[in-house]
């Protein structure tokens, strides 16, 4: 079976995804989406594949709260009239403190769980941003489109 992939429609494709921007509002659910994907790589790096297994029922729940939850107080505590200090390190906290807490890691593994969970905003604002233009993940710091370049 052959699939032939026309170069026009891919280009078509791409123009409906980055230059959208009557609407953004689908950004958010599919930047969620990308996140909880890159949380559960990162549980599944930390503890590994044996564990990760085992406790996968506990990673679903964790991921939910500490992505989910956590991405939704963030955006939406800024547009309910609360303080800054709240809706930005309440999730910051959840992140740090509770896979660590709830997955009982020791020293090591909770140390690499830190490093690559501080990496994994930035690595995913500037694959949003370069790949489809969307800036809205870390709006501060401006990452070129590539189809700008």
């Amino acid at each position: 079976m052959h699939i032939h992939t026309d170069s026009n429609n891919l280009k078509v494709v791409t123009y409906l995804i980055t230059q959208s921007t009557d609407n953004s509002s689908w950004h958010f659910p599919v930047m969620i989406l990308g996140s909880l994907i890159l949380f559960n790589l990162i549980i599944r790096i930390v503890i590994g594949k044996k564990e990760f297994k085992n406790k996968v029922n506990t990673i679903i729940v964790l991921a939910l709260l500490v992505v989910v939850i956590g991405m939704l107080f963030g955006k939406y505590g800024a547009q309910f009239g609360l303080k800054w200090w709240i809706y930005y390190p309440i999730p910051m906290i959840i992140t740090v403190l509770l896979p660590p807490i709830v997955l009982k890691l020791n020293l090591r593994k909770t140390l690499l769980y830190l490093i690559l969970s501080f990496l994994s905003a930035p690595l995913i604002h500037v694959l949003f941003s370069f790949f489809l233009g969307w800036s809205e993940y870390m709006p501060f710091w401006d990452i070129p489109f590539l189809g700008d370049l």
